[in-house]
């Protein structure tokens, strides 16, 4: 593992080896794989270039944060190095006036909001003239030409195509050293900024273009390291997802501080860099930015779980995927408070809200689930009897003018929190997370649509105040969510379903307005499930390993990581590794 150069990626996070490296097989594993047949990844530009040797015609297409001229600089070399002189040419300026991709970004962009703003329906071909296209398709013939930038397939001609994709939380580190730019801007900008617009315009746009392109993409490479890649075949690519698809799926993780962040993923998941503030996330299982890691030969590729969707989202969602298409609707996350802070007053927009404002399908529906807490350990949920919207909303507005600490008790309840309890929070529901705890977040997949509307009057690790959404809160809460009502519908309690002498069953009832439901198992021996067409999502919650068995293959996974069991599957067991009982906990759509 290794540092990179700072002036690439602003991180304390290690990148992405290009080999997988040996570890104790009981611990949490930061580097997943999947792998697939021997010698079907490549290592390096020269062996990339080696595979395109002969071809007229090169199209390097690829997703917004790939440094093209680097890409260019180290790929001209070793074609150079063969006695070959491509012509390269730019696709950026084949793409439309500055002025009028401003103009067509700016409804999605949320204006001054630091925060939001909505999908944008936009395809990539949108934002290029297609005049200049047909211009570039008509570049003179050489022995090698080759097009590259994001959007190169969109030029009419006739060539390989080669993908460069790369991770979402590198194309934040990158954005963050101002190493890169937004689709069609000019420069790079704030990082925070950087995201807004990457996350509502760059993403939903280029996520569609590789959906369009997928199966033309004759080399897929890693390109999200700064100084190597990894590649592979398209139709190796695509076959290899095929098969991963019916079998269970451990995404990679990331992980990153946050201003109320803990210690315990710094004190007991292995090889993350230790030198950090904290830890308050861990992305498990938030797809719209994790990705897969595929191995051959000890080489890692990692693709994208959108690539995943696109290529075998049926496989995934089974029956629901009529109903979420591309969508997986289910993330699981790890909120750190141990030794840290309390997490911002918050609550999440409601089905309507989400729709209308942002453009989103589903919304944020949440709950948390009490991995492991410290003593005096609270959540934060419902509001006490009687605070109306009035009393309310003057509390926050007070506390934010006068910059003076709220008592928000007197508002909001309070509750204890113990290991494997499941606190429900529903749309609209007002909750935090306070300190001492490890929350595993088992929420519909929306997940930046969080309203602060009181944060502890503290700044983020960047010295700024943390934005606050009162005005978007309040138009969301759900005031009725008060007094005994909050304890009786808003933390589940378990109900025995199954006891059989190898395990027993249990449904943790979710909130009627939650789009999936909880099982936890306990097992002593083995127990075998069926998906009933169903994608299901686990996590080992107590006990030290537990071996899922498909068709006869083993697949063994460590406490606290997260598992897709794709409704392909069909049926599988899990195992228990251990002398002592372990304890599984499986969300699934209703």
């Amino acid at each position: 593992m290794y540092l990179v150069e700072k002036e690439i990626r602003k991180t304390d996070q290690y990148e992405l080896p290009v080999r997988k490296e040996n570890r104790n097989a009981t611990n949490y594993d930061v580097y997943p794989v999947h792998r697939i047949e021997e010698g079907k990844i490549g290592d390096g530009y020269a062996s990339l270039a080696e595979a395109l040797l002969g071809e007229q015609c090169i199209k390097l297409d690829g997703y917004v944060g790939i440094i093209f001229h680097d890409v260019r600089e180290k790929l001209n070399q070793c074609f150079l190095a063969k006695g070959i002189e491509p012509m390269w040419v730019d696709v950026e300026s084949a793409m439309c006036a500055q002025e009028q991709i401003d103009q067509q970004l700016s409804p999605f962009l949320g204006g001054d909001d630091p925060v939001f703003g909505k999908l944008c329906p936009l395809n990539l071909s949108d934002l290029f003239d297609k005049d200049k296209l047909t211009r570039l398709s008509q570049s003179p013939s050489t022995t090698m030409v080759i097009f590259y930038g994001t959007g190169a397939s969109l030029v009419p001609v006739d060539g390989k195509l080669v993908f460069f994709d790369i991770s979402k939380n590198e194309i934040q580190f990158r954005s963050r050293a101002g190493s890169v730019t937004n689709l069609g801007a000019r420069a790079a900008g704030d990082a925070k900024q950087m995201y807004k617009r990457s996350f509502f315009v760059d993403w939903p746009i280029l996520n569609r273009h590789v959906n369009s392109i997928k199966d033309e993409i004759n080399f897929y490479v890693d390109g999200q390291r700064s100084s190597d890649i990894t590649w592979i075949r398209g139709d190796v690519w695509r076959d290899s997802i095929a098969s991963i698809t019916r079998k269970p799926i451990r995404v990679r993780p990331w992980f990153e501080p946050g201003a109320w962040g803990g210690t315990w993923i710094k004190d007991n998941i292995e090889g993350l860099e230790q030198d950090v503030v904290n830890y308050a996330w861990s992305f498990e299982l938030i797809v719209p930015e994790n990705g897969v890691i595929l191995e051959s030969s000890g080489l890692m590729l990692e693709t994208t779980f959108d690539s995943l969707m696109f290529l075998s989202g049926e496989n995934i969602l089974g029956s629901d995927f009529s109903t979420y298409g591309f969508q997986f609707p289910i993330r699981f996350d790890f909120l750190d408070t141990f030794n840290g802070g309390n997490l911002s007053v918050q609550c999440h927009p409601t089905q309507d809200y989400i729709q209308k404002t942002f453009g989103e399908k589903i919304t944020q529906e949440e709950t948390y689930y009490i991995l492991d807490c410290q003593e005096s350990a609270l959540v934060y949920l419902g509001f006490q009897e009687g605070t109306t919207p009035a009393i309310f909303r003057e509390a926050l507005e007070s506390s934010q003018e006068r910059n003076v600490p709220l008592e928000i008790e007197k508002y909001v309840q309070v509750f204890p929190a113990a290991k494997h309890d499941l606190f429900l929070i529903p749309p609209g529901t007002v909750h935090a997370s306070g300190n001492g705890n490890l929350v595993l977040e088992i929420s519909s997949t929306p997940y930046i649509y969080t309203f602060k509307m009181y944060d502890w009057l503290r700044v983020g690790l960047d010295g700024e105040p943390r934005p606050l959404n009162i005005d978007r809160g309040m138009d969301n809460l759900v005031f009725e969510r008060a007094g005994e009502k909050v304890k009786k519908e808003l933390i589940s309690k378990p109900l025995q379903l199954e006891r059989q002498t190898g395990y027993e069953l249990y449904h943790l009832p979710t909130h009627q307005e939650h789009l999936y439901d909880v099982h936890r198992y306990i097992i002593k021996t083995d127990v075998e499930v069926l998906t009933d067409g169903k994608a299901h999502v686990l996590s080992l919650v107590d006990g030290e390993q537990m071996d899922i068995i498909v068709d006869d293959e083993h697949f063994v996974f460590s406490f606290a990581e997260t598992v897709v069991i794709p409704a392909a599957t069909k049926r599988y067991t899990i195992k228990n590794l251990q002398n002592k009982p372990v304890m599984v906990v499986k969300a699934f759509i209703k």
